[in-house]
């Protein structure tokens, strides 16, 4: 997300490079070009009115600090507006009440709710330890309820059976008594949605609010509808008193326009955003990171907790004790260090977190394609295991067969061997106290190495 608006904003910003201060003058031609870029990403024009407004009074104030360049100063002044507009802070998942905590999750048809639905769940039940509970209310849209079963099955949540001859007002409450019962902590209710906002559908949420009062009304919207997605907050913001919102869908979103739009025109905390279609793809909103992120300045504090939660831990550490020994690297290992990196959503998804990639030339990431990464799973898992242990018999005939095995060429298989020999290379540097000098200047945030970049 933001991808277009980084760029923009970035070059913008580095024209004040060789000024000595800013002034209204030289500030003029960027905040109108910080204006287009926001407008292209389709913000909100009422939005990008107040921004504007707010970074030219902060750029040109007496708040600056004379010891910061004035394009230090520009990015300083964007990115706590950027902040602003996006919510200030963290906010989580209200669990002060009596359980079960009820989440209602309201939305258009096509948002994304029933998916949102298990993610949810899935996020709260692993990464918070709660019990969880889901229903669906959605008695309209053919198979819904079948759906939302079998997310649930997909994220290990409990599934409270509805039927679509009942009243959505009569399922949620029914629900309420199950999960009551079953001392869950959580219960997530999926409701209907429509292809537009209309009062039928109004009446109907509104009358599930009013009769299940749940603690957290969460409004779930496609980024991709960019303007629309502001638009169609707002009517259900002036409905239902919700507490937050979601955004889906981001990774797919390359101007941000939603992200930047929904905190203003709702007044409430975007609380998580959608960044891939696995059901663990659902992430805490930070505005803080969010509005770095857009800056080029990258997300490190997100990439270290995804390093944290998804790198198997035991195996980085097994790896960094046979590698310091003096033990071969081989290609059962360089396997395993592919197979964790595909789990972190590849090394592009790992280079946007990070500082200036949004600078690097387009041809540069154009090079950093995670569907070689596949292609060289695909080679290796063609190979025995003694082959994979032993890459030096891997010849002639070997080669043809892992190529026909794996669809790829012998060439592929050749370059899989070559980067395999380039890494045990690279390893063959860590023995002895090599890897564990390696740990320690990295804090112990990328065990054993646990990522071949």
């Amino acid at each position: 997300m933001f991808e277009n608006l980084t760029d923009k904003l970035s070059k913008s910003i580095q024209r004040l490079r060789g000024e000595a201060s800013l002034t209204e003058n030289n500030i003029k031609e960027i905040v109108r070009e910080i204006r287009v870029a926001l407008l292209e990403a389709d913000v909100a024009l009422p939005v990008v009115k107040t921004f504007i407004e707010q970074v030219k009074e902060r750029a040109l104030g007496t708040e600056v600090l004379t010891s910061l360049k004035p394009g230090q100063v520009m990015v300083k002044v964007v990115q706590e507006e950027l902040v602003s507009v996006l919510g200030e802070e963290t906010v989580d998942i209200n669990f002060n009440a009596q359980p079960p905590v009820v989440i209602l999750m309201a939305g258009l048809q096509g948002a994304g709710k029933t998916t949102t639905t298990g993610k949810l769940a899935k996020y709260l039940s692993e990464r918070r330890q709660k019990k969880v509970m889901v229903v669906s209310a959605d008695v309209y849209r053919p198979a819904a309820i079948e759906q939302l079963e079998t997310v649930a099955e997909q994220v290990g949540a409990t599934f409270f059976h509805s039927s679509v001859i009942d009243d959505p007002v009569t399922i949620g409450m029914t629900a309420v008594d199950a999960a009551k019962r079953g001392y869950f902590d959580v219960l997530i209710v999926d409701t209907a949605g429509r292809l537009a906002v209309d009062e039928s559908m109004m009446k109907e949420i509104r009358s599930l609010q009013d009769n299940l009062n749940p603690t957290e009304t969460l409004f779930v919207v496609d980024a991709m509808t960019g303007q629309d997605a502001a638009n169609t907050a707002k009517a259900f913001s002036e409905t239902l008193d919700l507490t937050g919102v979601v955004l889906t869908k981001v990774d797919g979103d390359a101007r941000g326009g939603a992200a930047l739009s929904v905190k203003t025109i709702t007044g409430k905390p975007i609380k998580f955003q959608g960044v891939g279609e696995k059901m663990e793809a659902l992430e805490p909103f930070h505005p803080d990171r969010i509005a770095s992120s857009i800056l080029g300045m990258g997300d490190i504090l997100s990439l270290v907790e995804e390093v944290e939660r998804k790198i198997d831990k035991k195996k980085a550490e097994k790896l960094a004790k046979k590698v310091s020994r003096g033990n071969k690297f081989t290609l059962e290992d360089f396997q395993d260090q592919l197979l964790q990196m595909q789990n972190m959503g590849g090394m592009a998804s790992m280079l946007d977190k990070m500082p200036g990639m949004s600078n690097l030339p387009d041809m540069v990431k154009d090079q950093v394609n995670d569907k070689a990464t596949g292609s060289m799973l695909a080679v290796i898992n063609s190979m025995t295991i003694k082959e994979k242990r032993y890459p030096q018999l891997i010849k002639g005939s070997r080669k043809r067969r892992i190529a026909n095995g794996s669809g790829t060429t012998i060439q592929d298989v050749s370059k899989v061997l070559k980067q395999f020999n380039q890494m045990q290379k690279m390893m063959r540097k860590f023995k002895g106290k090599g890897m564990m000098k390696m740990m320690q200047k990295l804090g112990g945030k990328l065990p054993g190495g646990g990522l071949p970049f």
